[in-house]
């Protein structure tokens, strides 16, 4: 039980450095800016797209905790969005979207005639710490006034901050979030991801390169032994992916490669999409061109090979 420390009884200041690796790409539609609470730590990372997205989102998993996915426009691919909000704190940390949305609102003059289009999903990130921070109005509202363009942090940073890999057998250890980036002609395809797995993540040679991690041997495995031990934790896990192409595509393909993508993600990710995870995928295009020697099986394609490589850059071998 996490008691005593909380946002209720700390002040906390919103920390927007960090001294992890940054991917660093072409695609200037999309604004990244992350914030965290080094009291929990914690954090959360927005997304915002200045000139508005259509997106459509893909929720797996048992335990999924998430903001304005059950829209029936989202469902069907034709969502319009200003932002994503990925964010720590479970069902807690949703109410880092509030600070999204009022920094929207104070963007338009404050006027209601239209309200901000903001969609959420968030990590439950308080195994390996005790405390109950959380990212809250504050926390969100400052990463979406940091957000820039062309850069994104990796590793235990952002909604990343506390992610923790492989808790479902043997021993965790610390995930983070990942990136990958394409362009092919004129079209562009950035993968982004937080890592939060019950599973471990595989490498291209379906070796286990990151939790499972056994220290009596040193070794990363699966025990099957260890499926039936109580002792093993296996609450709070979610990945949270967002891919995003400039590619003009209609409704029913970004529905379509929203599932694609996600169910590709179960080779760098095993086991995925349990009934202790969260699994979130949102697909989105800017809608800016409209390249004719690429179609939306092209695209699948290669955001499914970014998205391993995203999982892939989320750790960081020295933690």
């Amino acid at each position: 039980m996490h008691v005593g420390k909380s946002n209720d009884s700390l002040s906390l200041e919103p920390d927007t450095k960090t001294n992890k690796a940054n991917l660093e790409y072409d695609f200037s539609a999309i604004m990244v800016g992350v914030a965290e609470y080094k009291e929990g730590p914690t954090g959360c990372t927005v997304l915002y797209f200045p000139e508005t997205v259509r997106a459509a989102v893909d929720v797996r998993g048992g335990s999924p905790s998430t903001f304005t996915t059950d829209n029936h426009n989202f469902s069907a691919g034709e969502r319009i969005l200003d932002a994503i909000c990925l964010t720590g704190g479970s069902v807690h940390g949703l109410e880092a979207v509030t600070g999204v949305t009022s920094e929207l609102l104070a963007q338009s003059g404050y006027s209601t005639n239209s309200m901000p289009r903001v969609a959420a999903a968030t990590i439950y990130d308080f195994v390996g710490r005790d405390n109950a921070i959380y990212p809250d109005k504050q926390l969100g509202s400052v990463a979406f006034l940091n957000a820039q363009v062309n850069k994104f942090p990796m590793g235990a940073t952002g909604a990343g901050r506390s992610a923790k890999v492989g808790k479902g057998y043997n021993h965790w250890e610390t995930g983070g979030q990942g990136a990958a980036f394409q362009q092919i002609g004129p079209t562009k395809i950035v993968v982004f991801t937080v890592v939060n797995s019950m599973g471990a993540i595989v490498g291209r040679d379906g070796s286990i390169v990151r939790g499972y991690y056994d220290i009596h041997t040193n070794t990363r495995h699966m025990n099957l032994n260890h499926l039936m031990d109580d002792s093993v934790k296996k609450l709070g896990n979610t990945t949270l992916t967002v891919v995003v192409t400039n590619q003009k595509l209609p409704a029913v393909s970004l529905r379509q490669l929203s599932k694609q993508i996600h169910t590709s993600m179960a080779r760098a990710i095993y086991p995925f999409h349990t009934i202790d995870d969260g699994d979130v995928l949102f697909m989105a295009s800017t809608n800016e061109v409209d390249n004719a020697n690429l179609n939306a099986g092209h695209i699948g394609l290669i955001a499914s090979e970014l998205a391993w490589d995203a999982v892939l850059s989320s750790f960081e071998i020295n933690n």
